[in-house]
């Protein structure tokens, strides 16, 4: 009996034993259970950005100010057809059809209660009529104010008052994997709405034709279609942030990915049409590249980001402030330079005469400097849209001097861009927008003035000469 109760006893004293050691090695040390109760706290979240957002509002907001467009145009003579289709001109399509009126579709965005609005030059490029349907469907013919092929920017006006409207947001703000939404009207389904994230910021994707070009798309994954062009993209409070552009697609449907001009350039560009009738376009002067470990180490530079300063362009601004060859630029207006898409976004947002401050690189010396802007000419000068000349407006075209970047681009001294083409004798030929006019009839001709003296002077048929922005030559024949 006493050897089963001293058993009993040590047994006893074991599990007691071993259940303070539990207790000693595994219990909770003071201040874990407080810890786990507090809630996860983000570094630098958004507090606009809602880890499960609620689309219903942002729909709500969006939709009644994206309008559809549906555009008429004539085919050439030549049997290519003029529609200005949202996509024909990404996807590098050629369409060949019978004579007669041709029909497109896309989108666009109000912007104001008295009818400006705001959608893709490729959606009204060509256009002879333009028709805008409401989302409560009424209809209205619509002018174009003014056309923005760099950056693939129109603004056309409806005549009509009282309406819904977004304004531009900071598409600063955006940040990579944010919900936002594309509206628009994709295969001619009306008032659609899609959902995705921001995949990138500061795109480049060589849909523009290069030279003069500004590409600094948002790339999200919301699905866009053929219609949606023009379209509004919008944050989950309704804030107008991009206006939808382009697809990457090797079927002509959505595959993915999609597009939006940056609303920080969009609203630039929409007011300087409005104000001025044409593009305030400011020019740093010089000639860039992207810094990558390759180019570092054949320049022996000192860091792997940047816009490198290969050279310089004629009456560069750059240069004048200070500048060389050989720098790097790693911000500009305190933003870090890690593309030269960064760059040029910045750039495009500024007008002749303005001042942006850059810091560079230089042999691993970070200096910083301040650069007065300059325009296509040189000057620092607002310049206004030239009123329409008598047979300009015969021909039914726009003119304007070419810029000294397509000048270079091209090789030539001179010349006068088709910045519009309506009904007339040169769309009649199968010239295009964009065209550069170098001669008539063999005379050299370097701006507006001089074209119109040279038709003016010409007699019975005529002979036009130039070139197109990627470098090809053509001539157009016509009788005055």
């Amino acid at each position: 009996m006493k050897r089963n109760i001293g058993i009993f006893v040590i047994a006893l004293l074991g599990a007691l034993s071993g259940t303070a050691l539990f207790h000693f090695l595994w219990a909770e040390q003071p201040g874990q259970q407080q810890l786990a109760n507090q809630p996860v706290q983000f570094a630098s979240f958004p507090e606009h950005i809602l880890e499960h957002p609620n689309f219903v509002t942002a729909s709500a907001i969006a939709t009644p100010a994206v309008v559809h467009i549906k555009t008429k145009a004539t085919a050439t003579s030549g049997g290519r057809s003029n529609v200005p289709d949202p996509f024909r001109d990404f996807f590098g399509q050629e369409f060949f059809g019978p004579q007669g009126p041709q029909m497109g579709s896309g989108s666009g965005v109000i912007l104001s209660a008295n009818g400006f609005i705001v959608t893709n030059n490729h959606v009204i490029n060509g256009a002879d009529e333009i028709e805008v349907v409401l989302n409560d469907k009424r209809s209205f013919n619509a002018t174009i104010i003014g056309t923005d092929p760099s950056t693939d920017i129109a603004l056309i006006k409806i005549q009509a008052e009282g309406l819904p409207f977004l304004s531009f947001g900071n598409s600063d703000d955006l940040q990579v994997g944010e919900w936002v939404l594309a509206v628009g009207n994709p295969f001619n389904l009306t008032s659609t709405v899609t959902a995705g994230i921001v995949s990138a910021k500061g795109r480049n994707i060589n849909i523009l034709g290069g030279g003069n070009s500004i590409e600094a798309f948002i790339q999200t994954d919301a699905a866009v279609n053929p219609g949606n062009s023009g379209g509004a993209l919008v944050n989950v409070k309704g804030e107008l942030i991009g206006i939808n552009t382009a697809i990457a697609t090797n079927t002509g449907s959505y595959q993915g990915y999609s597009f939006a001009v940056p609303a920080n350039i969009a609203g630039k560009v929409v007011e300087d049409l409005r104000n001025y009738g044409t593009v305030q376009r400011a020019y740093l002067g010089i000639q860039i590249q992207d810094v990558d470990a390759t180019l570092s180490s054949k320049e022996s530079l000192n860091v792997t980001y940047g816009a490198f300063v290969a050279d310089f362009l004629p009456n560069s601004a750059a240069e004048a402030a200070g500048l060389k060859k050989g720098d790097v630029v790693i911000k500009i207006e305190d933003v870090i330079v890690r593309s030269t898409p960064q760059l040029m976004e910045v750039v495009s947002r500024k007008r002749p005469g303005e001042k942006v401050k850059v810091v560079v690189d230089r042999k691993g010396k970070q200096q910083e400097f301040t650069i007065i802007l300059r325009g296509a000419d040189g000057g620092t000068n607002v310049v206004k849209a030239e009123a329409k000349p008598e047979m300009a407006a015969a021909l039914g075209a726009s003119f304007e001097a070419a810029s000294k970047r397509e000048l270079e681009s091209l090789k030539i001294d001179g010349g006068v861009k088709v910045t519009k083409l309506n009904n007339g004798v040169l769309k009649n030929t199968g010239m295009r927008e964009g065209f550069i006019i170098t001669k008539v009839d063999k005379t050299t001709v370097k701006s507006p003035k001089e074209l119109t003296k040279a038709l003016q002077q010409a007699n019975g048929g005529v002979l036009i000469e130039g070139f197109y922005p990627n470098g090809s030559k053509a001539y157009y024949g016509f009788g005055m």
